[in-house]
Parts: structure tokens; C-alpha cells; sequence
């Protein structure tokens, strides 16, 4: 008998809490996460648990992998960030995919094999629609040019879902990273999420089967893209839940147990109050997160603004809670590698992958006068 989904998504967490443990400082100085790591953490599930069950995966529901992400998140933002992007290449192949496609990639992602998801070029960033990789179908082959940066497990990877040009419209691929023509060169020093891969990737005359195109090819830009973008915020946002957890356990406990002036420092109301921001913070953020899976899990047509809402909230919030977090801990908080100093540097990228803030105002202001005009 199948495992309950409330156990498989403990056991799932239970093993990130031993393979991560308190690693994360040590990775994070270090801008590297080790391969063994990885591959333990793919192969038993955790990074793309919202795989299905009959490829492999634990079939967790969005609301049940919302969680182990926010659980993944508080220990360590740059394996929840290997999460965002395993979860993404697999959502874009489910999505696209053939059923031969399905059966060979997403097994192979829920065996330990890691993938990197690659939308963003020199020159095409918060608007894609300016992308100018190319993928052109040759008989019984497409060929790939083009360059992508900062792509997320680029330096680890195994497999790159590449998304370019395709005619009038675009195309997503899957490509080896050890296929002649691609070259993979580390982003030195990212200011955040260090040890999660970074990569600028380029595509010279990559020339693959047929069947690495997946389907959909020819669609708009937009259209293509807004699936796995879709899953990129919603995993963001949870990750950004998780980044408040750990910033409102360090704080309280720092605030309990810090003494000046004669009391604790959690007895000033100054200090109370930055304590009370950080709870209201991480509350919002979770019920706004548990609204965005279930829109998923349901299939409602309100998931893409859902999302966004998500993202954009988690990002902000999380990125002022890491900051007041670093307030409350004073220099305790300033030490390199620290939870709060993490976070610090974490938050602020989640204010600019999947959609920056200013992209996912705009994007939220046109939906506000769509609904309430």
C-alpha cells in the first residue's frame, strides 16, 4: 500500500534535514554544494517531488511539496533553489513532453540526475520575448545556438531544457550538458544563493535528435514559458517562506538569550516589535503560498495570478524579514555564512529571478484592472 502523502512529503523532509544539516554555512562560503549530496537528494525524491509516481518521482500534491520546499528553504536557499529548477525541468517536460519523453526524462530526473532550466540571455532577461538562442529543425535533428547566463544548476547540471527560438515562435529543448558544442562556465561569486550553480551557458551549433524538442514548439513566447514560470514562483514563494522561518527562529532565540541593559533584548519593545513583523510576515506568506498550490492542485484559473501574488509577497517580505532579522542579531548577525546573513543575501535575489518585483507589479496591476475594473 502507497505511503500517505503527509508521510512520504515527513520522510522526504526527514531526509533533507540529514543530508543537509547544519552544512549550509560551510556550502554557502565554500559557493559550491557537494555532488553526492545532490545525486542522494534527486534519487530519493526530494528535489522534484511533484514528479508523478509512475515516473519515479513521490507524486507529491503542490500544496504537500510547498512545504518541503518552505522545510528545504529554511535550512539552506541554495539546494531549494536545485529544488526550483529540478521542479521546473520536470514540470516543462510533464507539461510538453511526449509520452516516450516523459517516460525518459523524468526518470531520469527522479534517479538523481540534475537539470537546469535555461530562459535568460545577455540580452533577454525580465523580457523574453528579445531571445536570441535559435532552435532550427535540420530532417531528423534540430540544431541550438545561442548563449543563456545565470542559469541556476548550469554548473552541476546534466541536462538543460533550453528555451529559444523556434520560427515565428519558440521552442523548448532538452539538452545534454556534455553535448559537443556546449560550454558551461561558472558564475564566480554570485552575491546570493552561492552554492546553488550558477552558469552562463553557451550553444555552438548543438546539434541533438528530434525527439530532445519537446512540444509545443512553435508557440508563442509567452504562452511557452509561463508553465514552467508558473512553477518557478510558486516554489520561489514557499522557498521565501522557509527563508522567514529561519530568520523569526534565529531572531526569537538570539532576542530570548541576548542580555543588555539588564533584560533580555526581546523585553524591548523596539526589538518586540521587529519579532512581531517577522511572525505577521511569515503567516501572510504561507496562507498567500497555500492559496497559490491549491490553485494548482485544483487546476483553478485563478493559479497564474495566484503565483505571482505569491512570489512577489514571499520575495518582498522576505527580503525586509531577513534584513530586520540581521537588525535583531546586530553584528552576532553579520558574520559571513551565518543563518541571517544567508538570508540577507538569499532575500534579495528572490526580488529578481522568476519575475522581478517591478515585472510582477506590472503583471499584478494589469490583473487588478481586469478583476476589479
Amino acid at each position: 500500500m502507497p505511503e500517505p502523502e503527509g508521510g512520504a512529503a515527513a520522510a522526504l523532509a526527514r531526509l533533507a534535514d540529514e543530508l543537509i544539516g547544519d552544512h549550509a554555512a560551510g556550502w554557502d562560503r565554500a559557493g559550491a554544494l557537494p555532488h553526492d549530496v545532490l545525486r542522494a537528494l534527486g534519487g530519493k525524491g526530494v528535489l522534484a517531488a511533484q514528479i508523478p509516481a509512475a515516473h519515479g518521482g513521490a507524486g507529491l500534491s503542490s500544496a504537500a511539496n510547498g512545504e518541503l520546499t518552505a522545510h528545504v528553504g529554511a535550512l539552506c536557499s541554495s539546494v531549494r533553489s536545485v529544488m526550483t529548477s529540478q521542479g521546473m525541468a520536470a514540470w516543462t517536460v510533464e507539461r510538453f513532453g511526449d509520452e516516450e519523453q516523459r517516460t525518459a526524462y523524468l526518470s531520469a530526473l527522479a534517479s538523481g540526475r540534475l537539470a537546469g532550466v535555461a530562459f535568460s540571455e545577455p540580452g533577454a532577461g525580465s523580457d523574453l520575448s528579445a531571445m536570441a538562442t535559435t532552435v532550427v529543425r535540420d530532417g531528423d535533428s534540430v540544431v541550438v545556438d545561442g548563449a543563456k547566463s545565470w542559469i541556476t544548476v548550469g554548473a552541476y547540471a546534466d541536462l538543460l531544457v533550453v528555451f529559444g527560438r523556434y520560427g515565428t515562435g519558440a521552442a523548448a529543448v532538452v539538452v545534454p550538458a556534455d553535448a559537443p558544442g556546449v560550454t558551461v562556465t561558472r558564475v564566480p561569486d554570485p552575491m546570493g544563493c552561492r552554492a546553488a550553480g550558477h552558469a552562463d551557458v553557451r550553444l555552438d551549433a548543438v546539434r541533438l535528435p528530434a525527439d530532445s524538442l519537446l512540444g509545443g514548439a512553435g508557440l508563442p513566447v509567452d504562452w511557452l514559458v509561463t508553465s514552467a514560470l508558473t512553477y518557478g514562483r510558486v516554489s520561489v514563494a514557499w522557498g521565501c517562506a522557509g527563508i522567514l522561518r529561519s530568520c523569526l527562529r534565529a531572531a526569537c532565540a538570539h532576542a530570548a538569550g541576548r542580555v543588555q541593559f539588564g533584560t533580555p533584548v526581546a523585553a524591548h519593545q523596539l526589538v518586540t516589535r521587529h519579532l512581531a513583523e517577522l511572525h505577521v510576515a511569515h503567516e501572510a506568506v504561507t496562507r498567500c503560498c497555500e492559496h497559490a498550490s491549491r490553485c494548482w492542485d485544483e487546476g483553478s484559473p485563478e493559479l497564474p495570478a495566484a503565483a505571482v501574488t505569491a512570489k512577489h509577497l514571499a520575495a518582498v517580505q522576505a527580503a525586509r524579514g531577513a534584513a530586520t532579522a540581521v537588525q535583531v542579531l546586530a553584528s552576532a548577525g553579520a558574520r559571513d555564512g551565518g543563518t541571517v546573513a544567508r538570508a540577507y543575501r538569499d532575500a534579495k535575489l528572490m526580488e529578481i529571478i522568476e519575475g522581478s518585483n517591478e515585472i510582477s507589479q506590472l503583471l499584478l496591476g494589469k490583473h487588478a484592472l481586469a478583476v476589479w475594473s
